[in-house]
């Protein structure tokens, strides 16, 4: 009996950390993920700790573990930012899984809360191993169903309205550094997006697969590039901001650094200035049942003093060519 009391105590605090729920935080950030393992911990915590450089109180809120069972594992495999690794220099930009645990966006949060991960990725910049945006692909996806998909609360969806919660998800990290998600939707609706890291830019792609009875038409996507994470571009503004077609790029106070974004087939292309972020919103083509359609995304960085070539010379690479299958 005493040895049986013994096991169960140490279960028990083994477990303590999730028991206790997670901790308090403001609630338009709130979406706690504890990990499953001691390997997705300690993935984890390099991400937060090495690349997005979170407070003990942010990966709290990110994980639901306590600051004790975080400063323990993080000691235990030697996570700080001393140790972080260094990135040789014609390495593809850095692509992580944003965390969450802090809030992508610096104003508009009412318009943002609880924003999930399941979509997020955060793009280092190459002349700053702190500076990182966050790309949300997608943010927000429409049909003639009505707000088919939502990745944070804000307004009703079809299955809010239904009272269906979505099940969370993650990214698949592959070993070639490319990222991938998907997600079924409960009347069929399949959709993703493969996020494939180079030097020069981050190639991005979307499908859609209708796996309804009826055709879907009206298929918008928000595609968010949030700028909180920038050094130079987290100005809530609108006035370092340059619309091209498809294209949206924001600048910094010198002039002479550019964050650029863009999705085809176009539909619109505007900046939030509250947030800030950027957005270079597509459409899908109409999409009978049974089918799938797909969209093509960029986002790079610029270093120079001539925008309108360097998006000259992003449109000559060809990047909107036809995407493989999913």
């Amino acid at each position: 009996m005493n040895n049986m009391c013994r096991r169960a105590s140490t279960i028990v605090l083994l477990l303590a950390p999730f028991l206790a729920g997670p901790p308090a935080v403001a609630d338009d950030t709130a979406d706690p993920r504890p990990p499953a393992n001691d390997a997705e911990l300690r993935y984890w915590l390099e991400n937060m700790i090495w690349h997005h450089r979170l407070t003990t109180e942010e990966i709290s809120a990110a994980t639901g573990l306590d600051a004790e069972t975080i400063d323990a594992a993080a000691r235990r495999w030697q996570i700080d930012a001393a140790t972080r690794p260094a990135r040789a220099a014609d390495a593809p930009l850095l692509v992580l899984p944003y965390p969450g645990g802090r809030h992508p966006r610096t104003g508009f949060r009412d318009g943002a809360i609880r924003p999930q991960r399941d979509t997020k990725v955060s793009v280092f910049a190459p002349w700053d191993a702190e500076s990182y945006v966050v790309a949300d692909v997608p943010e927000a996806l429409w049909s003639n169903l009505g707000l088919t998909y939502l990745a944070h609360t804000h307004v009703p969806t079809v299955w809010s309205q239904q009272g269906i919660e979505l099940e969370r998800q993650e990214w698949t990290r592959n070993d070639d550094g490319t990222l991938e998600m998907s997600r079924t939707l409960p009347n069929g609706i399949a959709f993703g997006t493969r996020v494939a890291p180079g030097r020069d830019a981050v190639r991005m792609e979307m499908w859609l697969t209708n796996g309804t009875d009826e055709a879907l038409t009206d298929l918008r996507v928000q595609q968010c590039v949030m700028l909180r994470g920038a050094a130079g571009f987290e100005e809530q503004t609108n006035d370092n901001k340059v619309f091209r077609g498809e294209y949206a790029c924001c600048r910094d106070p010198s002039g002479s650094r550019w964050i650029i974004a863009a999705w085809t087939p176009g539909h619109r292309a505007w900046g939030n200035a509250p947030c800030p972020c950027l957005h270079s919103d597509p459409r899908f083509p109409d999409c009978p049942a049974g089918e799938t359609r797909r969209l093509r995304g960029w986002l790079s960085f610029y270093e120079g003093d001539d925008l309108e070539a360097e998006l000259q010379r992003i449109d000559a690479l060809d990047w909107r060519a036809a995407a493989s299958a999913p």
